[in-house]
């Protein structure tokens, strides 16, 4: 089983992919624009070769110096975990005539609209929204769609270059604020608690299913910077409050003709009951919470992925045993890591449940929270009682304090 895998060392969580795939039996292609001296140390034994091109993202090039790499020598599978780089992994797929996700599928993962209206065609309940290229489109379907609303890229992730507007005075800060996004998609706000539903794939159907709750939802804790970003995973993710929204993402995966493989989608809940398609990526969740995934049923995901994706099987067992809780945490100030207080407290207090604690250190400059969830470090807390890892990992986000200067 010969497999391109695209970017295999950045992301540095797709070291783990990679060593996912060569554990199956793979033999790993790699192609990357970091350097071959500059891969890290623990990708290397887990490559059979490696290509390094000039831009990952430039696609046309990628193709080409790829084709003539491979030239001769049969692969299986051409796979990317990375959200900039499924299109181009399906690209090659046609390129080559292999198995996978066709680029007009995949455009159903990475166009916000298209997603949006193929979600919507299968009678699924959406937000209201409209593609936009301009500040007078986006002023046209703010009037149409209505306060509050969320102006967000067409293909963007995560929470990147997304925001809320609530109030008329709020739009033109954000019409200014959004201005390098060449186009965006302008959508109903939707009040309500977010959740995730994660899964891996074989034939579309779900192997693995995952919930996780965010607290507070992704766009809050983008705009509030004191606040410490928490994601539980629920262990009872079959208790009837959550299973309207699975059933809605199982509905989902159907109407964009997922295949095989992660994918990672957010719903929302509200006050009346009701789920809301958010949006989907046909590849895993990045911020750590395939790690939380993995602590969640102490299984090894990034294993069992590679093992569908080549061999269309996935083998652990995945009773969920825990509610695992992240805790990303924002150092106070500016500057360099001065000094943390209260994590001793925390860790005595956690004890045995606690899996990570992974806090920048003094000396550390302090990271731009607005652009990485990771911000200055995060700890991971565990619990087979939802209350009691919820409350250790609010413990964590309002005792333990970082502080720079």
């Amino acid at each position: 089983m010969r497999v391109v895998f695209l970017s295999p060392a950045f992301p540095p969580e797709m070291i783990q992919y990679t060593r996912g795939l060569a554990e199956v039996g793979a033999e790993v292609y790699g192609i990357g624009d970091t350097p071959r001296a500059a891969l890290p140390a623990e990708v290397k034994p887990y490559l059979h070769d490696y290509l390094q091109v000039p831009g990952i993202m430039n696609e046309d090039d990628v193709i080409e110096r790829a084709s003539n790499w491979l030239r001769g020598k049969s692969v299986d599978r051409v796979l990317a975990n990375w959200e900039v780089l499924v299109t181009l992994a399906a690209r090659m797929r046609e390129r080559w005539g292999m198995p996978g996700m066709s680029t007009d599928t995949v455009n159903g993962f990475r166009d916000k609209e298209i997603m949006k209206e193929r979600v919507r065609k299968a009678g699924l309940r959406v937000p209201r929204s409209r593609r936009v290229k301009s500040e007078k489109e986006l002023r046209e379907a703010a009037e149409l769609i209505g306060l509050p609303l969320v102006v967000k890229p067409i293909a963007g992730a995560g929470s990147a270059d997304t925001y809320a507007v609530r109030a008329p005075g709020e739009l033109e800060a954000v019409i200014k604020a959004t201005r390098n996004v060449p186009e965006a998609s302008v959508e109903e706000y939707i009040e309500g608690e977010e959740f995730t539903y994660d899964t891996v794939c074989i034939g579309g159907k779900p192997a693995f299913e995952n919930v996780a709750a965010y607290l507070p939802k992704p766009l809050e804790a983008r705009s509030l910077e004191w606040v410490s970003p928490v994601i539980i995973t629920v262990r009872d993710m079959y208790q009837p409050r959550l299973a309207k929204g699975i059933e809605l993402g199982r509905k989902v995966l159907t109407a964009l003709g997922m295949t095989d493989g992660f994918t990672h989608m957010e719903w929302f809940l509200t006050p009346r009951g009701e789920a809301v398609f958010g949006e989907i990526g046909c590849r895993p969740a990045g911020a750590h919470l395939v790690d939380q995934m993995n602590y969640t049923c102490d299984i090894d995901l990034f294993r069992e992925w590679a093992r569908v994706a080549c061999w269309r099987s996935f083998e652990a067992h995945s009773a969920r045993k825990y509610n695992v809780g992240i805790i990303f945490k924002r150092a106070l100030g500016q500057g360099r890591i001065t000094r943390i207080e209260g994590l001793h407290n925390w860790l005595y207090e956690a004890g045995q449940w606690v899996v990570e604690e992974k806090l920048s250190r003094p000396g550390t400059p302090r990271r731009n929270w607005k652009q990485t969830l990771l911000s200055d470090g995060h700890l991971v807390v565990r619990h087979p009682d939802w209350d009691e890892a919820y409350r250790l990992s609010f413990s964590a986000a309002n005792n333990i304090r970082l502080f720079a200067e």
